[in-house]
């Protein structure tokens, strides 16, 4: 399986393919044609990638590029989130990445009312 990245990237994909349990065994990958913007290129040409892992019924549809190699990569590390969401639950990369958005806003919402609080007086 070759991807259009860097062999890191492609590297990285296949040790959390791994780490998931994911086997391109267990994969149904079918193309389709994208849709939206893209021009001419995206309506001739089946760039959509559809996969299905079949031990665990997860389904992904990724048209967001315009070549289907890199819409290939960006399906198999999406279908990797969504397995570590469901094995790994708050522990997954996902879920820290949100929770460190949360902490994040919570931070500058703190300062702001602050900074408000201290204008006023």
């Amino acid at each position: 399986m070759k991807f259009n990245v860097s062999p890191q990237k492609q590297a990285e994909l296949l040790a959390r393919m791994t780490r998931c349990g994911i086997r391109e065994e267990d994969i149904e990958e079918k193309f389709v044609r994208s849709s939206g913007p893209g021009g001419q290129h995206v309506n001739r040409s089946a760039t959509c990638v559809h996969l299905l892992h079949k031990p665990s019924g997860l389904e992904v549809k990724m048209q967001r590029e315009r070549s289907q190699s890199l819409n290939r990569f960006l399906a198999r590390r999406r279908l990797c989130e969504l397995m570590e969401e469901r094995l790994f639950g708050k522990q997954s990369s996902l879920h820290q990445r949100i929770e460190k958005l949360r902490k994040q806003k919570a931070r500058r919402k703190r300062r702001a009312v602050k900074r408000e609080q201290d204008s006023s007086r």
